[in-house]
């Protein structure tokens, strides 16, 4: 079985920073890209960072220069520092990871329960 827990998220007043984490656990046989998204109430989940097994990222336009995603493959762990916050970016925060599960041989995404973030003006 695999899981994603993430950690970090939190109330900020607007220009803070947060840095979010996402560890993933169980029957890992190998993690390919992993990401972060978000859902704002009354919105689709959209894409907020990506990190690719080969290390290049890739940014939604809004957070490109004020947010950060790093990874750690020793800990199977992705981070995403998020600085210059502003209201706009509340929203629960999902990590995601494209995983092949060692106790099926199946390759798939696998999603975190999500953390909640939210910026004060």
């Amino acid at each position: 079985q695999v899981r994603l827990v993430e950690s970090g998220g939190g109330l900020v007043e607007a220009g803070g920073s947060l840095r979010l984490s996402c560890a993933a656990s169980g029957s890992i046989l190998s993690i390919n890209a992993m990401g972060w998204h978000r859902q704002a109430p009354g919105k689709q989940r959209e894409l907020v960072a990506l990190f690719s097994r080969s290390g290049s990222t890739n940014y939604a336009d809004s957070v490109t220069g004020r947010f950060n995603i790093s990874r750690d493959n020793a800990k199977r762990t992705v981070y995403l520092q998020m600085n210059s916050l502003k209201p706009g970016n509340t929203a629960v925060y999902y990590c995601n990871a494209d995983i092949y599960d060692s106790s099926t041989y199946h390759r798939r995404t696998y999603w975190g329960q999500g953390t909640q973030v939210t910026v004060s003006s």
